[in-house]
């Protein structure tokens, strides 16, 4: 028996970071900014994901094209946010700066 195709559609498609599960959308719980440092490089990343840890294993294992050389990558600052787009405007904010001293300055006032 052929599977005929549903005639059910939705008025609009669910956006990205939702998950649909039955009648109820389910947000990840907290997304991250966070600034790597590699020593090898001198150099500072800053990004945003919602599991840190993944993230972090992913730029050392040479996942991540821009800083599969500067292994291994230590983590100096993180921030966390109730959502994805939240995090990622932080990050944008942060890198729109463009400077050394903010990031430092950044990482010096944590602690």
């Amino acid at each position: 028996m052929a599977c005929k195709r549903s005639s059910v559609r939705l008025r609009y498609s669910p956006q990205k970071g939702r998950f649909f599960s039955g009648l109820f959308y389910f947000y990840p719980k907290s997304a991250y900014v966070y600034i790597i440092y590699s020593e090898k490089w001198n150099q500072f990343y800053v990004g945003s994901a919602l599991d840190i840890e993944i993230r972090l294993t992913e730029h050392n294992s040479g996942r991540n094209t821009s800083t599969r050389g500067g292994n291994p990558w230590i983590l100096k600052y993180t921030e966390a946010f109730e959502n994805e787009s939240l995090a990622r405007s932080r990050e944008y904010a942060i890198k729109k700066k463009k400077s050394r001293k903010y990031i430092e300055w950044l990482i010096s006032s944590v602690g």
